[in-house]
């Protein structure tokens, strides 16, 4: 008979269960070389705002004879004044058009993107799968390509040149409801939907009561991809404006910029209009992390 050691037992058992705690150890090489790929692309992306951001606190003469990632004369609120002041606060009625097209068009999108994308994944109908293949495919299509056709169609019934030549190609969000559609199926049992329609409510009042507050984190994620592309959109007001009071802040940056070299001061300008754009985008950003990151988790467990 084998008598058997009890310490060594419980030894041999402690042993294993720390070895399946801590699992593979990972090297100090594959860990060093991720900090560094990592650390080359966050200095990649931060630089150009490091650098946008030193040169709006310059004026023109020290633009170009001072170290560019460095301060020099700081003026930056003299800038800002200036740019504020010049041609009436044209530049403020561009950033407000932005608002409006991103604000406005991003909610409106959603919205429209949460109903499109809820009824695919919980409703049964012939050609369900067809009509999500199409929208699919509208994922693929990018957006210059088409701008020419929006265009002529816009030009047939004279909205060419308007708020609406802007606003209402932005509502429509193929992208926004492919997401829908999958944190629909992800967040919404059904067994939920049936017991709202056994307390008697109608489908408009379970999708507004129930679904979309299950879906808010979800709603989010569609907001904030559908409000960058607007505020970033700047091929189509290219094509469909021609006034200046209907510009976008990215279109009429770019008006100023091509006229440097006729009107020098406005180098200034647009370097201290292009920093003030990217301040909505990062504000937006940091109040809706927080649900930005669960819709995100909630579309990944999907």
């Amino acid at each position: 008979m084998t008598a058997v050691n009890p310490t060594a037992s419980r030894r041999r058992r402690g042993g294993g269960q720390d070895a399946v705690g801590r699992g593979p150890r990972e090297g100090v090489i594959p860990r060093t070389a991720a900090f560094i790929v990592m650390g080359v692309f966050t200095l990649y992306f931060l630089t150009p705002i490091w650098w946008l951001l030193i040169a709006s606190t310059k004026d023109r003469g020290d633009l170009f004879s001072t170290n560019p990632l460095w301060f020099a004369d700081f003026r930056f609120f003299e800038n800002v004044g200036a740019l504020v002041a010049y041609r009436d606060g044209v530049y403020l009625r561009w950033l407000l058009n932005s608002l409006l097209y991103a604000g406005v068009g991003a909610v409106v999108a959603t919205l429209l993107a949460s109903m499109c994308g809820y009824a695919l994944a919980k409703y049964r109908f012939p050609g369900r799968e067809t009509l999500f293949n199409v929208v699919l495919g509208g994922v693929l299509v990018p957006a210059t390509a088409l701008a020419l056709p929006l265009f002529l169609l816009f030009s047939q019934v004279q909205l060419t040149n308007t708020f609406w030549a802007v606003f209402l190609p932005s509502i429509v969000s193929p992208f926004g409801v492919y997401l829908s559609r999958v944190f629909a199926e992800a967040s919404v049992p059904d067994e939920l939907l049936e017991a709202s329609r056994l307390d008697g409510a109608g489908e408009v009042r379970t999708f507004f009561t129930v679904s979309i507050r299950l879906m808010f984190p979800a709603l989010v994620t569609v907001f904030l991809f559908q409000f960058v592309s607007i505020w970033n959109n700047f091929f189509l007001p290219l094509i469909m404006l021609r006034s200046e009071e209907l510009f976008p802040v990215t279109y009429g940056l770019y008006a100023w910029n091509s006229t440097i070299n006729q009107f020098p001061e406005l180098r200034t300008f647009v370097l201290v209009g292009s920093l003030l754009s990217i301040v909505p985008l990062i504000i937006t950003f940091l109040l809706l992390q927080r649900y930005w990151r669960t819709g995100l988790g909630t579309g990944a467990l999907k």
